[in-house]
């Protein structure tokens, strides 16, 4: 027992910070272990270089020597992370101690955030330089050297799928020659663990139930900086499924009523996702009728010889549960709301497992996060949940270009854009664009998308748009106007979409030849009555729309199964100079003809028709298709046009259909993302409801039209381009081709 404490040396800290931090007090009793734990404590304090401790008679004597002052941090070297980003990452601070400690693991911090952008070699050194008053100047010295890449990506195990099919799954890619634009390659462990999930998800939803990552490994070549990753796998038996049944033990309600809810088919390949996606149907089903507790468990009966399972969907009671709060963490940009109104439940809540699965695949959909883990505690009380949501922001920003070649009066297009899905962290979609050709053709966009309006799950929005081209033979043509939208979700396939549009089209005369080889004047409208507003030089269309849009497609970059079709009503006549109706649809299916070959197949239908609600159709309000329907044939290359002058007036009717077969470009790795398409396109358009006085118009029947050809696809750095060569096979004389198309649509 002490009576007293004396404290020596601490000239900058103070001899009270001295004692705060002591175990020891007088008047009480202590042991050597108290004074190890004082010890302790002011050398983490980062103040002390030595310490000492020892008592003479009655008097506690801590001897200090204290560790200088940081005056300044600074960090040299860095070029590709700011020195805002290092400084946020480093403990040590301006006027904090000088500790050697705390340096140490500033330099490991410092070498993982260079780790997590791709550049494991980085040095990091440190200078200093004293400054007078026990104080030092610390330099970070960094030497980012090359960047970290990854040689090779193996699987070991894999026997159904090759390697460069699971490559395409996976986040993480080999190393090539534009991968400092994709920044692909990069490793972490984090995305390691995100490629395993990858793995298991594909393999679950492709009939392999038993599928395993056995291991994950990823092996640094220090000396060529470079990482080589290896995945084990075990892939299992294939399986498809047997019986499926649903049975229910809650009062009322019937489990045949509940079977139609059920995606799961007997004989259909196994699909863990099907599975889910009938959970959350017969919960929300069940929740809807009173019950919100209700618990939906499958249970799988495997027939180890015939390879199926048979998936019976148990409905019962469940326990009862209140969502007590909801965590959100990770979010350094996203606000909180846009996270908590993915969900279908608020705190106070019944508590439902499935609306957890709904909730994080909507987050995952969403494009925000690279990383979206939910996870549940206990409550303050047995009855009591704690939603936890952790999500990691990303990059939602993008620069696009789009480019494209009309052998019309455009010539080459080229279109650059800027997007933001996620505006100011809330959740709102901006986009605007500015495109030009080589000749007249000039195009403005700007699109703004609010995904809940007034607080419902109502994705309402804005588009303005302004185009001018001179491709037309005798007028330059300029469009300029406004659409409003609202999409509203009626199930997870299936949305629709409202619109209004109001559209000015404008003409002037750019000088062409009229009929009698003179340049065009008002009197040529005698042989061009389709175009009289020409002396008027503005045309109004004013219309309301709404579309039925279905989407089950596995994904919206490469579709290898499902389907996308759209069918769309159309109504102009508030006010302006159009009067009709139209009803337009298309669909496209989606099949995997092999999976070793990665081959998919596709089909696609498509129509049209409208009709006058007034007097007569003008030429902007009937139906125009050529090249971006049938291959091989200009935009607006088909259909009903003028005798004399070859002019296109559209038409009343159409048809297209298509087919196509897609694969890896043989000799290239798959995960390249280079591919080779055939395809068989027809359509025809017909019919003419346009006045077009004495003029003769050639191609209102019904003929058909159709091309063969062959494509490239690659899914670069700079996005989707395509190229495409299409040989018309059956035409019309007075049709206009185009056999070489090419389209580059981008965001990077």
């Amino acid at each position: 027992m002490i009576r007293n404490v004396q404290v020596r040396g601490a000239q900058r800290a103070g001899e009270e910070a001295v004692r705060s931090n002591l175990t020891i007090r007088p008047g009480v009793s202590f042991s050597n272990t108290d004074i190890d734990e004082s010890v302790r404590k002011l050398y983490a304090t980062g103040y002390f270089s030595d310490v000492k401790i020892a008592v003479s008679g009655s008097t506690l004597v801590v001897t200090v020597s204290e560790n200088q002052l940081v005056n300044q941090v600074v960090f040299n070297g860095n070029r590709k992370i700011t020195d805002e980003k290092l400084a946020a990452v480093v403990q040590t601070q301006p006027l904090g101690p000088y500790s050697q400690t705390m340096i140490n693991a500033d330099i490991e911090r410092l070498r993982e955030a260079y780790r997590a952008i791709g550049r494991a070699d980085v040095e990091i050194t440190t200078q200093t330089a004293p400054v007078g008053q026990g104080r030092v100047n610390l330099a970070f010295v960094v030497n980012e050297g090359d960047r970290t890449k990854i040689a090779d990506i193996d699987f070991v195990g894999n026997q159904a799928y090759g390697d460069g099919r699971l490559k395409s799954v996976i986040i993480t890619k080999e190393s090539g020659p534009l991968s400092f634009l994709t920044r692909k390659d990069v490793y972490s462990e984090d995305k390691l663990r995100a490629d395993e999930d990858a793995l298991r998800q594909f393999y679950y939803n492709h009939g392999y139930p038993d599928f395993r990552v056995i291991s994950s490994n990823a092996v640094l070549d220090e000396a060529a900086n470079k990482y080589n990753i290896t995945f084990t796998v075990e892939e299992g038996q294939h399986y498809e499924y047997g019986p499926i049944a649903v049975e229910s033990t809650v009062e009322g309600i019937s489990g045949d009523d509940l079977k139609g809810l059920v995606e799961t088919r007997q004989g259909n390949t196994y699909n863990a996702r099907e599975i889910q996606r009938s959970m959350e149907a017969i919960s929300k089903r069940v929740a809807a009728a009173g019950y919100p507790f209700a618990r939906v468990t499958p249970r799988g009966d495997r027939n180890m010889g015939n390879h199926t399972i048979g998936v019976s969907y148990l409905v019962d009671q469940g326990e009862r549960a209140y969502v007590e709060r909801i965590e959100v963490r990770g979010n350094t940009r996203t606000r909180d709301y846009v996270i908590r109104r993915e969900f279908d439940f608020s705190e106070g809540d019944a508590f439902n497992q499935e609306m957890i699965s709904r909730a994080k695949r909507r987050l995952e959909a969403l494009g925000y996060f690279t990383t979206v883990n939910i996870s549940t505690a206990q409550g303050s009380a047995p009855d009591r949940v704690v939603v936890i949501v952790d999500v990691e922001d990303q990059s939602t920003g993008s620069f696009g270009i789009g480019a494209g070649y009309s052998a019309g009066g455009d010539g080459f297009l080229l279109e650059a854009s800027i997007e933001e899905k996620n505006f100011l962290g809330r959740g709102q979609f901006i986009r605007v664009a500015v495109g030009g050709g080589l000749e007249e053709a000039r195009s403005y966009n700007l699109s703004f998308t609010e995904p809940y309006f007034l607080g419902y799950r109502l994705a309402a929005g804005f588009d303005l748009f302004k185009s001018t081209t001179s491709s037309n033979s005798y007028y330059d043509y300029e469009e300029q106007g406004v659409t409003l939208r609202v999409t509203a979700p009626i199930t997870e396939d299936l949305a629709t979409t409202f619109r209004y549009t109001y559209k000015e089209i404008k003409y002037e005369n750019d000088g062409a030849y009229g009929t009698d080889g003179l340049p065009f004047t008002a009197d040529d409208n005698l042989s061009y009555p389709y175009v009289s507003m020409v002396n008027e030089g503005k045309f109004v269309q004013s219309s309301i729309s709404q579309t039925l849009t279905y989407n089950t497609l596995d994904s919206q970059t490469l579709p290898r199964e499902g389907i996308y079709a759209t069918i769309t009503h159309e109504y102009a006549g508030l006010g302006g100079d159009s009067d009709y109706y139209k009803i337009s649809g298309r669909a496209r299916y989606f099949h995997l003809l092999s999976t070793e070959a990665d081959l998919v197949g596709s089909v696609a239908v498509g129509a049209g028709h409208v009709v006058s609600t007034g007097d007569n159709l003008h030429v902007f309000d009937q139906f125009t298709i050529g090249g971006r329907q049938i291959r091989g044939f200009e935009n607006n290359g088909i259909g009903p046009r003028t005798v004399a002058h070859g002019d296109s007036l559209g038409g009343t009717t159409y048809f297209t259909a298509s087919a196509e077969v897609s694969m890896p470009m043989p000799a290239f790795p798959e995960d390249f993302g280079l591919r080779a398409a055939f395809f068989a396109d027809a359509g025809t358009l017909y019919g003419n409801d346009v006045n077009t006085g004495t003029s003769a118009v050639q191609g209102t029947g019904m003929s058909w039209r159709a091309s063969v050809g062959a494509g490239i696809m690659w899914a670069s750095p700079f996005g989707n381009i395509r190229f495409d060569y299409a040989h018309p096979v059956v035409k019309e004389d007075f049709d206009e081709t185009q056999e070489f198309r090419f389209s580059m649509a981008n965001q990077f």
